[in-house]
């Protein structure tokens, strides 16, 4: 089993970088591989909102968002992690995840795999960018992982944020608890335990 670890902040190996960092290290310790996938330093546009992805399955801008979805479905579970901007997600990741869970979902790439964020922070944001980041998974049928507190953690660069003892203990039970769910579902599978039949959208608005 392998969990992906995105990196959502513009540094490649930062402060966020070094959150992952703890939690893919953990993860190893409990048998899970991992694969830290950075979205980079470039511009990442927002969605468009032009439906093409619809028709071509995938997001009509090319870059790192459609480079995550070709490998999604490798993955039995996701962290994202995100420093604080404005007490929310970065820019990039923000826009990331619009197309990401827009154009991808369809495809079953995130279909009941369990999910967490972790907020990376100077000081104070954290609790509302991970609640924001959290909608994403409850939008594509995905078990939200928790730890003992807020998947927070705070510092401005990977060695200071080692001084946040509570932080990086956080870090390594939210770890432990992603291994611990994917080898219970892993074992269900096994067993003759099915997940259910996803059920086709009933789309409506606040005007019928």
């Amino acid at each position: 089993m392998k969990v992906a670890l995105i990196n959502g902040s513009p540094h490649e190996m930062g402060s966020t970088y070094g959150a992952l960092l703890i939690a893919g290290e953990n993860l190893k310790k409990e048998g899970i591989d991992y694969e830290i996938f950075w979205i980079g330093n470039k511009p990442v546009s927002g969605c468009l909102g032009c439906g093409a992805c619809r028709k071509l399955g995938k997001c009509v801008i090319e870059d790192s968002v459609n480079q995550f979805a070709k490998i999604a479905h490798e993955f039995d579970g996701f962290i994202f992690g995100t420093p604080v901007h404005f007490a929310a997600m970065g820019g990039q990741i923000a826009s990331f995840m619009d197309r990401l869970f827009f154009s991808a979902n369809k495809s079953g790439a995130f279909y009941l795999k369990p999910a967490s964020a972790i907020a990376v922070a100077r000081r104070a944001g954290t609790t509302a960018t991970i609640d924001q980041i959290n909608k994403y998974f409850l939008f594509a049928h995905m078990p939200v992982i928790s730890s003992r507190y807020w998947n927070v953690i705070h510092g401005t660069n990977k060695d200071e944020i080692l001084k946040d003892e509570e932080g990086v203990q956080i870090i390594r039970i939210l770890a432990k608890n992603m291994a611990f769910f994917l080898k219970c579902k892993e074992a269900g599978l096994k067993a003759g335990i099915l997940p259910p039949e996803p059920e086709t959208q009933i789309p409506t608005n606040f005007i019928r």
